[in-house]
């Protein structure tokens, strides 16, 4: 009978297939090396491929779509639920297949090469930017035994180094002040070469432009979401960009009785940090502006703790993402309205 559709469950070197017909039941089963796949998939007839987001996913997506098949990636979250007996490559296998029956569950879209090499920058970015705070930090407590302290942030760090190079120190502190102070710069220079990386990205997406037009949004953020989402299509409307964001309230209900919590704080917690800084950003400057959105923030932070205010400000900037690149046109800025007067 003829082979509807191929649910794999990928390794490193070794590939368990599962083959169903249209009547969804198992015609074939195969264990393939990483050769004998590359080679199984190029003679197959296409058809439909059903696999797990995760390892090595979105590249063999790219390879099967290239020999026409149509390429279905189930989130890992929506999968683990379905795999029944014991936890091995077969039932993985037959999970995926099941799960991607579901017809509620959204499928992952295969994310292009230049998407991914994007990414890839933003997760050196970020071991960049913990290593400068694992260097400033640990550098401020060893100083600190010898009664040397400096005020907060990176640029005070940084020039109370440079200070102390110019002071009688012994040679084992100049030693260990020099490593740290060139250490640092070195951490912010490849911190500076990947940001310039970034900007062209965002230079050559029409996407990352359509989000820079946002007040809050900045370079890193514009280039993740665009690397990450790229024009959104994968969702039906703003709101299910913010839950899947999990920047909506987690909902506990039985019966007539409903209670909202914090925050889910499902999907990618590497945008929602980074659109949280962006939201406390736009807090800082909103009194100073007249625009309709400021005014919303400066009324809102009248009522409520200054946290909650931030999680509001980045779930509005999620659906207005979501909202401009839907359009494909730049955020332009509404008159105000009236302005809080309890403050």
């Amino acid at each position: 009978m003829k082979i509807s559709t191929i649910s794999i469950d990928l390794a490193k070197s070794v590939f368990q297939l599962m083959m169903f017909d249209e009547q969804h039941k198992v015609q074939q089963e195969r264990r393939l090396s990483r050769a004998a796949f590359h080679q199984f998939i190029k003679n197959h007839p296409p058809c439909k491929v059903v696999m797990e987001a995760c390892y090595s996913a979105h590249y063999w997506g790219r390879e099967l779509q290239q020999l026409g098949y149509h390429v279905q990636l189930i989130p890992a979250q929506h999968v683990t639920p379905f795999v029944r007996g014991n936890k091995n490559d077969r039932n993985d296998s037959l999970a995926i297949f099941e799960a991607s029956q579901r017809p509620f569950i959204r499928p992952v879209p295969v994310k292009t090469e230049y998407q991914q090499e994007t990414l890839m920058l933003h997760s050196i970015r970020e071991r960049l930017t913990k290593q400068r705070i694992e260097l400033s930090n640990q550098t401020r407590g060893l100083l600190t035994d010898f009664g040397l302290v400096f005020n907060k942030g990176h640029k005070a760090f940084f020039e109370g180094l440079t200070l102390l190079l110019d002071t009688e120190l012994s040679a084992t502190k100049r030693f260990v002040i020099q490593q740290s102070l060139d250490d640092y710069k070195h951490l912010r220079e490849q911190q500076a070469q990947i940001e310039t990386q970034l900007k062209h990205f965002i230079s050559e997406s029409s996407a990352a432009q359509i989000l820079l037009s946002l007040p809050g949004v900045g370079p890193i953020i514009a280039s993740a979401v665009a690397a990450s989402v790229d024009k959104a299509q994968a969702f039906k409307s703003a709101k299910d960009f913010a839950v899947w964001l999990g920047l909506t309230p987690k909902q506990s209900a039985s019966g007539n009785r409903s209670m909202m919590g914090g925050i889910s704080k499902r999907g990618d917690s590497y945008l929602r940090k980074q659109i949280i800084h962006g939201a406390r950003t736009l807090l800082r400057r909103a009194e100073h502006k007249p625009d309709a959105l400021n005014q919303w923030i400066t009324n809102l932070r009248c009522r409520k703790h200054v946290n909650c205010v931030v999680v509001a400000i980045a779930h509005r900037l999620a659906r207005l993402m979501w909202v401009l690149l839907s359009r494909n046109s730049l955020y332009q800025a509404q008159p105000a309205q009236a302005v809080c007067t309890k403050c």
